[in-house]
């Protein structure tokens, strides 16, 4: 299985091999239906783990679960293992850890809202231009405010926030349309009947948990259930983009190794691909790119190579090409593109040899000394050593009662967050508003206390009264006569005076 620091293949006119030191510059295994490409990713998971380095893998059938069982020979492996000298052929199970978005066949896999970000939440949406405008503004303010951003609730909360101070919002960071909100709340509640509130939450899942090896120092080989999850392909695109990014930014540069650090089968890659903006397309091409710095390899698993953009296909240096169909004019390119991304061999024609290769033969291209192309070799890949095929949940649960990372992601952790903190102020917004309305009312009916009070007080104060009696009748009639007639005797004097001048 492993010499010389080699992962053993299979036979063409030559063992193939594949080297370890270039296990980290990529790969890709194409192939139609039944032609045998769960096979050869079992063959590179096994090689890659026996070799201590961890893997991760989507298993689409779940056919890939067998690796985790002692493996019992079938007669096709043993003749197999016979017919390309394959001496050293012997049962083997290799470590596993068995993972689930919807915490079914495996332990929950979970990330937060704030990890996953905007530009690839948009994605997973399908937001618009706009849209994801309005949803970058949304996680601008969360981080302004010191809203964290863990499930699905946090972000509706944050949305209805945002559509509340709409006027308030636009004037600091930009246009936010209610059309807009509607839109995203609206592509939320789709995600969510697909099961995204399981994937959205805490406890996050921790990148070192992908990169173990057990006490025989065998890497575990982490497999995502994705049987399920292929019901939803967008969320399944997105989240294995996701978890490259976390690689990428999480692991530290180390150079050229020895050996890769992880290796991460992308299994059904059209589905990253299909409809993608250029924009994305150029970010997965940037992480693949930089990612082997990292020392981390990126093998996608696909049934035709033209399912992957040009400018990534350039980046996958070792291949593996199962059996192309020919039957339409894309059929036809497929198999032409195919042909021309190997490295020829004048012993017969790549693209003729394409479309005749048997269940288990490959065309492989990989990288030899000084990272130069192998010629391609129509091989027979050689058998798996571990179980080929399913195991049974009896065998899953098993294993998953003895994971070594049980009990860590199995319950849910609900701190406090966006949901709770904006739930809280409008509570104390309705406190205040009712206290202030409350306070208003005492006044209002202070103040008309005070003023039946008043008019009380005036009602019971006896009046004064403006009747006389006769003797004060009497001196006012008197009074009255004697300023009469001091006035009569005053204006004679006046006018007499007068007279006599």
């Amino acid at each position: 299985m492993l010499v010389d620091g080699k992962i053993f293949l299979g036979v063409s006119d030559r063992p193939e091999y594949l080297n370890l030191k270039y296990g980290n510059r990529h790969g890709l295994v194409t192939g139609a239906t039944g032609t045998g490409k769960t096979v050869s990713l079992q063959v590179l998971a096994e090689g890659f783990s026996a070799a201590g380095v961890p893997v991760f893998a989507a298993d689409i059938k779940g056919d890939l679960s067998g690796i985790s069982r002692m493996g019992q020979a079938q007669a096709w492996q043993t003749k197999r293992a016979e017919e390309i000298g394959f001496s050293e052929f012997a049962d083997d199970v290799f470590p596993v850890i068995f993972w689930d978005l919807f915490g079914k066949q495996g332990h929950p896999v979970r990330t937060t809202i704030s990890e996953m970000g905007p530009v690839l939440l948009a994605r997973i949406l399908d937001l618009n231009d706009t849209q994801e405008g309005v949803l970058n503004i949304a996680f601008r303010l969360a981080d302004d405010e010191g809203l964290l951003l863990l499930d699905l609730k946090d972000l509706r909360a944050l949305l209805t926030e945002v559509q509340e101070r709409a006027r308030e919002i636009s004037g600091r960071y930009g246009n936010v349309t209610t059309a807009s909100i509607g839109a995203i709340q609206r592509a939320l509640l789709v995600l969510e009947e697909q099961g995204a509130d399981n994937f959205f939450g805490e406890r996050a899942l921790s990148v070192a948990d992908l990169m173990r090896t057990d006490t025989d120092g065998r890497g575990f080989v982490s497999i995502l259930a994705a049987d399920q999850l292929m019901q939803a392909p967008r969320l399944y695109a997105t989240f294995l983009l996701w978890l490259l990014s976390e690689l990428f930014e999480e692991l530290p540069e180390v150079g050229d190794l020895d050996k890769p650090r992880l290796v991460f089968f992308f299994d059904e890659a059209h589905l990253l691909f299909d409809d993608a903006p250029k924009a994305l397309v150029d970010k997965v091409e940037q992480v693949v790119k930089l990612i082997r710095s990292k020392g981390v390899g990126v093998y996608f698993v696909t049934q035709n190579p033209v399912d992957i953009p040009e400018s990534v296909l350039a980046q996958l240096a070792n291949r593996v090409q199962h059996a192309l169909r020919a039957y339409t004019p894309r059929e036809q390119k497929a198999v032409k593109v195919a042909a021309e991304t190997f490295r020829p061999n004048p012993a017969f024609s790549t693209e003729d040899a394409i479309t005749q290769l048997g269940i288990g033969e490959a065309l492989v291209s990989v990288l030899e000394d000084k990272g130069v192309p192998s010629m391609v070799g129509r091989t027979m890949i050689r058998p798996p050593s571990a179980q080929v095929g399913p195991i049974s949940p009896a065998e899953r649960d098993a294993i998953m009662a003895n994971s070594p990372v049980g009990g860590l992601y199995d319950s849910v952790t609900d701190r406090e967050s966006a949901f709770e903190i904006l739930q809280r102020r409008a509570r104390d917004k309705q406190l205040d508003a009712e206290r202030a309305q409350y306070e208003d009312q005492r006044q209002r009916e202070a103040d008309e206390l005070a003023r039946d009070r008043e008019r009380l007080e005036r009602a019971n104060t006896p009046r004064r009264s403006t009747r006389q009696s006769p003797t004060e009748a009497a001196m006012t009639s008197l009074a009255r006569s004697v300023a009469n007639t001091l006035g009569r005797e005053i204006v004679r004097g006046i006018l007499g005076g007068l007279r006599r001048r």
